[in-house]
């Protein structure tokens, strides 16, 4: 690695959790299990959809990306962190970690559009029952899914390729435990005014989607019955709350002031929104739904 103000810095360090070795082996084990639990309770979720007749519906289409770009993007994050905790070299090269950016990014981007289109569909199922059919066909449900790639494909790139042009002269040193946009630019001696106001701006209109969300609870409000209400909630519960909680966790990274002593919490943040939250997905989807368990006893019967 070489440094200065007229030379190029060609690897970073990930300072990590910066915590004695014994913790650092207790860290390793409890972020393995929940790899392993994401990895087995995405793909599980996955073949489901595809085994059983009855989720081949939209919702569970949209289901099956959500889960799929869960995995990506987790295991962008993961396996290098779970190297840092048994490894003394700490570091990244540049390039790695630009890739890094760009995948993860893309995926956590997706992630967003894919969250918004399951909403429009719930909202279309709630709204809509007798047009459901036409409005969420299989053709409609491919180009929003694609749109949902494309738009976090756009969206990595733009942000990478600045991350890319800027200058670090300052530190190598990373203090999270991956590449990440916020530290990565407070280490540039380039302008990152462009890059600050590029992800506010982009991350506040993703956030916009949670209109949808208010369009949901509207229709709920609406129905005359509370048989209906109750079965609005029953059908919207398991995406209200993964909604809240990955937008929720979305705009305390990145729309809040950081300050000097905010790392720790930034890096708490993170293992939330980037290891976490794609583990609890699948498990909310699948405990709060009714569908989805059976076809699960289904399948157990199966090879029982």
């Amino acid at each position: 690695m070489s440094r200065g103000n007229d030379t190029e810095v060609t690897e970073f360090c990930l300072l990590g959790f910066g915590v004695q070795r014994e913790i650092q082996c207790v860290l390793f084990v409890v972020f393995l299990m929940i790899y392993v639990t994401t990895m087995a309770g995405n793909a599980g979720m996955i073949l489901l959809i595809n085994a059983d007749p009855r989720l081949q519906t939209p919702m569970y289409f949209f289901l099956q990306h959500l889960a799929l770009v869960d995995i990506c993007y987790t295991s962008a994050i993961t396996p290098k962190m779970l190297q840092s905790f048994v490894v003394e070299n700490k570091s990244i090269s540049s390039r790695g970690c630009m890739m890094q950016l760009l995948v993860v990014a893309t995926f956590a981007t997706s992630d967003c559009y894919l969250l918004a289109t399951m909403a429009v569909d719930r909202y279309v199922a709630i709204c809509k029952p007798l047009h459901y059919p036409v409005i969420m066909s299989r053709t409609v449900c491919i180009q929003l899914v694609a749109g949902s790639y494309l738009m976090g494909s756009l969206n990595a790139s733009v942000h990478t390729g600045l991350a890319v042009s800027l200058s670090f002269c300052k530190s190598n040193i990373i203090d999270d435990f991956f590449c990440d946009f916020p530290p990565i630019l407070s280490l540039s001696c380039s302008d990152t005014n462009i890059n600050i106001t590029l992800i506010i701006v982009s991350v506040g209109f993703n956030l916009t989607f949670t209109v949808l969300v208010v369009f949901i609870m509207a229709s709920t409000l609406k129905m005359s019955s509370a048989a209906g209400r109750k079965k609005t909630l029953s059908t919207c519960a398991s995406h209200l709350t993964v909604v809240t909680i990955f937008y929720g966790t979305l705009s305390y990274m990145y729309l809040q002031p950081h300050s000097g002593d905010s790392g720790d919490k930034m890096k708490a943040a993170s293992v939330f929104y980037g290891i976490v939250i794609p583990m609890l997905n699948p498990l909310i989807y699948s405990l709060r739904n009714k569908e989805v368990k059976e076809a699960v006893k289904v399948i157990v019967k199966k090879f029982l």
